[in-house]
């Protein structure tokens, strides 16, 4: 009993004592995971008199083990103390023997430190409806500044152009292979030409004509020329641009 008193204050924000020991088992509503929570404290305020509180995993468990070792007919949760009991001198030997040394406001302690994991993760007038508090309070009150805060603020986080990065060396790029048109295109059309007689027998004749003889510069042509045609078309396929 005593460890499902502390969870639910931990990890469900149970006021303790008035709200944990009106617990009953008819409050606990198994299928939708929820439980009833009557707040003596909140009851004269409009809508406040209960809220639903869900039974989070950590509660769950221990709620179980009490059920299964509750005797028949029992109508509270807790059955070992009343409303108005002082459960906090116990509370604080529990943590002595634990190894180690009470906090101070004891039970609130739980509960401000559940609001704060709860809002990390919740909107916050969702925590505040399962805690039973206002924004106003809670944030004056309960809302705390933890370790992991520091941690995440000042911690290291890649940034877009980091992401974004691009590699140092472009990929090879190549040409379409069905590409007809371009030097690639034109240097095979060529070397089709070059194979018929008709194109051999002309290139014999030119080459014994241009042998000996300058070129249009002025310049006398170094021996004989080679297989390919000296044209200016020639001439641009053999760039070694």
């Amino acid at each position: 009993q005593w460890k499902l008193l502390i969870a639910l204050s931990r990890y469900g924000g149970l006021r303790v004592p008035s709200e944990a020991l009106l617990l009953r088992w008819c409050d606990v509503d198994w299928e939708n995971s929820r439980l009833t929570v009557r707040s003596p404290k909140t009851e004269h305020h409009e809508g406040k008199a209960e809220r639903m509180v869900p039974i989070f995993p950590e509660i769950k468990k221990h709620l179980l083990e009490v059920y299964h070792s509750a005797p028949d007919k029992t109508l509270y949760v807790i059955r070992d103390y009343r409303v108005g009991a002082n459960l906090n001198p116990h509370f604080r030997r529990i943590i002595r023997r634990a190894g180690f040394t009470p906090w101070v406001r004891t039970w609130h302690n739980l509960r401000a430190s559940r609001q704060t994991e709860l809002a990390s993760s919740f909107p916050l007038n969702t925590v505040c409806a399962w805690i039973g508090n206002s924004k106003a309070i809670a944030a004056g009150h309960y809302l705390q500044i933890t370790d992991a805060d520091w941690v995440r603020a000042t911690a290291d986080k890649k940034t877009d152009a980091d992401s974004d990065a691009q590699p140092t060396q472009n990929p090879t790029q190549h040409p379409p292979a069905d590409d007809r048109t371009g030097p690639r295109a034109n240097k095979n059309e060529h070397e089709e030409r070059e194979k018929t007689p008709a194109f051999v027998g002309e290139k014999r004749s030119d080459a014994n004509a241009r042998d000996g003889a300058q070129n249009s510069d002025g310049y006398q042509s170094m021996g004989k020329p080679g297989l390919e045609p000296g044209t200016p078309a020639f001439s641009m396929l053999c760039s070694t641009n």
